[in-house]
Formats: C-alpha cells, sequence, structure tokens
C-alpha cells in the first residue's frame, strides 16, 4: 500500500510540475492584415514582418505582400512589399529577408524595402517556412513535395529528400543542426543529413522554434500552441474552431509568441511565463 501511495505521488508530482508555463495575450493588430500565415521579429530594426496570403495559398495572383508592425503591434506599413502571390514563412540574415512564395525563395533587401532577387525551385509544390543557420545556409521546406531545399553560394538546390519529410514545414537552424516540423520534431545533422527524431505525435508542425533552455515551442495551424519538455508536448493554447495558429515566432527578450491567425486576419501576442 505504501509502495503505491508513493507511485500515485510521484506520478501527481509530475502531473502538476509538467505544465510550467503559460501563454497570456498581449495585443492584438488587424489594420488590413490579409490571411497573415507567418511572422518574424526582426531584433535590428525593433519591427515585425508579416507575410499576407490575401487569396488562396497555392495561387499565383499576385495578390501578396508583406507588411510592417512596431514590437508593440501597431502597423507601421500595410504594403510594405507588393507583387508577391502566396507569402509564406520568413526569415532573415544580413540584412536581406527571405520569403517562401509558392515555388520561389524572394530575397528582400530590408534597408532598401525592395526585391533584389527571386530563386526559382523548379517543380516545387508548395514552399512553406524558411530559416536561416548563423553561416548563412538558408533552407525552405516544400510541404507537398516532402523536401527540403538549401541557398548556398547563391546557388538554391534540393538538399534533403527523406521518407521522414512528410509534410514538412516549419524549421529552425542552430549550431549545424536543422530542427524540422512534420508530424514529428526532427533533429538533421547539416553536414551528414542524418535524422533523429525528437518528439513525436505533433499533429502537424507549423510554425517551430527554438527556446533557450533547448525545448521547443511548436504550432498546429488548426489552433493550438505547445512546448516541449524532453519527448513530450504540453498544449499552451486552444482556438480550434475559433482561430488559426499558422507560422509562429518567439521573441527571447520579450517573451513574446507572435501568432499570425490566417483566415482571422490579425496578428496576437501572447506572453509566454512561468506557472
Amino acid at each position: 500500500m505504501k509502495l503505491r501511495i508513493f507511485y500515485l505521488g510521484v506520478f501527481l508530482f509530475l502531473g502538476l510540475t509538467s505544465i510550467s508555463q503559460t501563454l497570456t495575450w498581449q495585443w492584438t493588430t488587424t489594420d488590413g492584415l490579409k490571411t497573415p500565415e507567418s511572422v518574424l521579429y526582426d531584433v535590428s530594426s525593433n519591427n515585425i514582418f508579416v507575410s499576407n496570403i490575401d487569396g488562396q495559398p497555392s495561387e499565383k495572383d499576385g495578390n501578396g505582400f508583406i507588411s510592417v508592425l512596431s514590437a508593440e503591434g501597431k502597423l507601421k506599413t500595410l504594403k510594405w512589399i507588393t507583387g508577391l502571390n502566396a507569402p509564406k514563412g520568413l526569415a532573415i540574415y544580413n540584412g536581406n529577408l527571405f520569403v517562401a512564395d509558392i515555388d520561389e525563395l524572394v530575397v528582400i533587401n530590408v534597408k532598401e524595402s525592395k526585391i533584389t532577387k527571386r530563386y526559382k525551385v523548379e517543380n516545387a509544390k508548395f514552399l512553406n517556412d524558411v530559416t536561416a543557420g548563423e553561416d548563412g545556409i538558408v533552407f525552405v521546406s516544400d510541404m507537398q513535395d516532402h523536401k527540403i531545399y538549401a541557398l548556398a553560394n547563391d546557388k538554391l538546390s534540393l538538399w534533403l529528400d527523406d521518407k521522414l519529410l512528410e509534410n514538412v514545414n516549419g524549421l529552425w537552424a542552430e549550431k549545424g543542426q536543422l530542427y524540422i516540423g512534420t508530424a514529428q520534431v526532427l533533429q538533421a545533422d547539416i553536414k551528414t543529413k542524418s535524422i533523429k527524431i525528437l518528439v513525436e505525435n505533433c499533429g502537424g508542425v507549423d510554425g517551430l522554434e527554438k527556446l533557450k533552455d533547448g525545448n521547443f515551442i511548436y504550432s498546429n495551424w488548426q489552433g493550438r500552441i505547445f512546448v516541449t519538455k524532453g519527448p513530450e508536448s504540453i498544449k499552451l493554447l486552444d482556438t480550434v474552431d475559433k482561430k488559426n495558429t499558422a507560422d509562429i515566432d518567439f521573441v527571447p527578450g520579450k517573451n513574446l509568441v507572435l501568432v499570425p491567425t490566417f483566415s482571422g486576419n490579425s496578428v496576437e501576442a501572447y506572453e509566454l511565463k512561468p506557472k
């Protein structure tokens, strides 16, 4: 009996301590946003970039644009960059903003506020998320073709085609490793391309961000946000049937999770706080 009580106590303790963080709403911005899919905080300008599809995610209709918000969520420029189709994932490196746009990786010079290059990906089906490593290699996922491409030395080419990349979306590059969101969180060594599974049963990762403690915060497009604790996923937010939670970003210094709501036509900010 004592042994049973002991195990029950341990179970309850773990249950109580596992949910150690919460999301607290801070602000919401609408102001003309049209199907916002991805958000990215830029530390150098203290601005937030927002990709707006403004139409269907796979249509080349020329409606897509990038907006700029202040760090407090106030609209600065609604149509900062236009002439895109269905822009999605964003990454920034060395003063350039990289945007996934159906079958192109578009490069925008932030200071000059203009598109400087478009890298066409032949046979790409649905380019989605983008990330840049410390060495300047830019990775982009093709969700419908289960592939990852890499831009290095001014050349964009296929980097990885693997059965584990089914519905690949969220990406995060750091210290020679590429972290990949599918129905799982994967880790791939950038040099060897060897893959291992870190977290299972993730429900389809959209935005994927790595936290200081080595864990991850990620979103499901349908309206859920999770934080990981080792191989576990702990749900922090559930807005299914109310608002989508597309390609999120995390602002470490402010502990803010930025959430584009897609069909909700807004960006929301939540503070990640210890419980």
